[in-house]
């Protein structure tokens, strides 16, 4: 029974960010449960969804590191692609319905990069229907299972760079560095129609999301083997270091105790925060560095710093 209760301790003081490397076949929500069942019922979330026959890189948020699962999903991600040209699917990807096979052989690698060029940068995407996105309160996925296709708006999303890694026949390996927002078998699919063969997204992988890389991932096996071995701490990264793109304002004694009740306090370190008049996320900590909350500040009109997030207690 002691041993059960330290481990009990152990995983509640567990807290922070996993990097897990999802195997295919899981839906992030499967791995969402398993850690939570291997921490003993932890709060646990996820920040930016994968398939279930997806791969790669799903940050695990544990204890109050789900509060920050926003400032997460905002950041841009990196993919590693195939796309199966001459074939189109009802879902854009390998588990769907075949609807059309063509030859792609006079497809050729100038032709193939000549396309590929044109989906750089800025691009209007119409979200798939076999998606999560909601149109009427209702996830387009249901509509697409009964049978149904929804009207629904096009949206902004941004591919920062598009590379061809390999060819293989058919198969054309991409790197894709993208917005948050943009669906890869929905890009997959519309440069095969740009080809005029057709395609679907084969295989995928992510690789990063934000400064998190499938370098530091570990399995949901690892993290098992981590726990019983006392040393799952060391493959979590804090809220602090997480958030480290937004500047540190410290707060003395009595701002803390305020910024722990949620009270906006004037501006403390000023000369830490950008110059430029605009509205700025900050980190607030106290003086012996614990990170208390995420606040944002308006540097043109010095005002107060107003407090978003709460990610301390008055005893931390």
């Amino acid at each position: 029974m002691g041993g059960t209760a330290i481990t009990t301790d152990l995983c509640n003081a567990l807290e922070g960010v996993l990097i897990v490397r999802k195997e295919a076949g899981w839906t992030s929500h499967d791995v969402v449960a398993k850690v939570r069942g291997l921490l003993g019922g932890s709060k646990v979330g996820h920040a930016g969804t994968l398939d279930p026959s997806a791969t790669g890189v799903l940050p695990i948020l544990v204890g109050r590191a789900t509060r920050v699962a926003e400032y997460l999903i905002d950041w841009d991600k990196e993919y590693h692609a195939v796309l199966r040209l001459g074939e189109t699917t009802d879902t854009q990807d390998a588990t769907g319905q075949v609807l059309s096979r063509v030859d792609p052989c006079q497809v050729t690698e100038d032709m193939l990069q000549a396309v590929i060029t044109r989906f750089e940068g800025v691009q209007r995407q119409l979200p798939p229907m076999y998606s999560a996105v909601k149109i009427g309160g209702q996830p387009l996925y249901k509509a697409a299972r009964a049978g149904r296709t929804v009207d629904r708006a096009e949206r902004s999303i941004v591919i920062h760079q598009l590379e061809i890694v390999a060819c293989h026949g058919r198969d054309v390996s991409l790197r894709v560095v993208c917005s948050k927002g943009t669906y890869i078998r929905t890009l997959c699919a519309d440069i095969g129609q740009a080809l005029g063969v057709g395609g679907h997204l084969y295989a995928l992988e992510r690789r990063r999301v934000g400064p998190l890389t499938i370098e530091q991932a570990v399995t949901i096996d690892q993290v098992a083997s981590h726990l019983t071995m006392g040393t799952l701490a060391r493959q979590f990264i804090s809220m602090d270091q997480l958030l480290v793109q937004f500047p540190a304002v410290v707060v003395n004694a009595e701002q803390a105790q305020r910024v722990l009740n949620g009270s906006p306090i004037f501006p403390v370190g000023v000369g830490q925060l950008p110059s430029v008049p605009s509205t700025v996320s900050v980190r607030l900590k106290d003086e012996a560095g614990h990170l208390l909350a995420i606040g944002t500040h308006d540097t043109g009109r010095m005002g107060s710093i107003k407090i978003c997030k709460v990610l301390s207690s008055l005893s931390h």
